[in-house]
């Protein structure tokens, strides 16, 4: 026979489970309520970010002319008039002839799933074209759903911005002064804060901006590779949109696993229809080999440091954002999981109790060490 419960034990039990669920009940609302107050913000928090992510990029050349001498003023003013000629060279260079091609990039993609439908209906799949229908339709409105949320984030700055360019003008002058007077910034930030919190916001302040640099600067330069690798094969082959394909093969570095599959998939549909499906299988053969060297040499010789995230929290980290707020939550969600993983581990730091050293017994009357 088993031995009966404790009633002692469990009160002591339920109590326990009734605090511990109170304070996790506690804390989502005020999680629930830090994000209400940050989409009421939104239209400053916006330009607010865009900036830090600029910053994170154009910080090494500020801190170059910094370290041989320049003013503060005149190597932010530089920096920023040089990312300025680059923003719109780009523009020049990229950007209108991917909108002048954007309709036939879109016309191919359409295409190339029907031809994918059209195969999987027939031997030996033979799925019926209501169930493909519905699958594809389903997909495409989340798709278009997401489009326009970029489209009117890029445009309105979210909600209450009403014009595009006033956002992107508040970024490029946040951008100047961050430039400018950022290393003040944690000195200035200790001197407010009273007592433990001197010690502690500035030391994840610290933390979380290296690692947002890490992030932003690998994220570049291994979507830039992954874009000219990839660009080039599909030159070689004579895979029509190479510049469009190649520009978004780069933005969608910056949403990690999620992009690279989206990027392929475009990619390997404009070859089906434009090629044929050997070109097609090579197309993929050439993606999967650029993503593998991406995730075992390109990221581990630049990004020295990873973010300390496993890659299924990536996964769910993109999902997440993505489901709360589109593609900028996705563009969002892995930078900002980072983020809690540095704080969250600079709080496990101060809570681990240090083990205790252990005592010399020494002689009787003399010095604890024998001589």
């Amino acid at each position: 026979m088993s031995s009966p419960l404790s009633s002692t034990k469990t009160a002591a039990a339920l109590r326990t489970s009734a605090r511990v669920s109170a304070e996790v009940l506690l804390v989502l609302v005020a999680a629930a309520a830090a994000l209400w107050v940050l989409g009421r913000m939104w239209s400053v928090v916006w330009p607010l970010v865009v900036a830090l992510f600029l910053t994170t990029l154009t910080w090494p050349l500020a801190r170059f002319l910094r370290g041989r001498g320049w003013w503060p003023a005149l190597a932010a003013s530089v920096v920023t008039v040089l990312s300025l000629l680059v923003g719109a060279g780009i523009v020049a260079l990229i950007a209108v002839p991917v909108a002048d091609q954007s309709g036939e990039l879109a016309q191919g993609v359409v295409e190339g799933i029907d031809k994918v439908r059209a195969w999987a209906a027939g031997p030996p799949l033979n799925i019926g074209d209501a169930q493909i229908t519905g699958a594809v339709d389903t997909a495409t409105a989340r798709l278009q759903d997401s489009v326009g949320s970029v489209v009117t984030t890029a445009v309105t700055g979210v909600s209450t911005v009403v014009n595009g360019l006033v956002t992107a003008v508040l970024a490029v002058f946040l951008m100047f002064f961050f430039l400018k007077d950022g290393p003040r910034f944690l000195p200035w930030l200790t001197r407010q804060l009273p007592g433990r919190l001197a010690t502690d916001i500035p030391e994840v302040a610290s933390r979380s901006w290296d690692t947002l640099g890490a992030f932003v600067r690998s994220q570049a330069f291994v979507g830039l590779l992954d874009a000219v690798f990839i660009g080039l094969g599909l030159w070689v082959l004579g895979v029509p949109l190479v510049l469009p394909l190649a520009v978004l093969t780069f933005v969608s570095a910056f949403v990690p696993i999620v992009g690279a599959l989206f990027a392929g998939f475009v990619a390997v549909a404009i070859a089906l229809v434009s090629n044929g499906p050997m070109d097609a299988l090579i197309v993929l053969g050439i993606i999967v080999v650029v993503q593998q060297l991406e995730g075992n040499v390109f990221q581990p010789m630049i990004q020295s440091r990873g973010l300390g995230l496993h890659a299924a929290a990536v996964l769910l980290a993109v999902t997440l954002g993505g489901s709360l707020a589109g593609v900028v939550g996705s563009l969002l969600a892995v930078p900002t999981a980072a983020l809690v993983a540095v704080a969250w581990n600079y709080l496990r730091e101060q809570l681990v109790e240090e083990p205790p050293e252990p005592e010399t017994e020494g002689r009787q009357g003399g010095s604890p060490v024998p001589s």
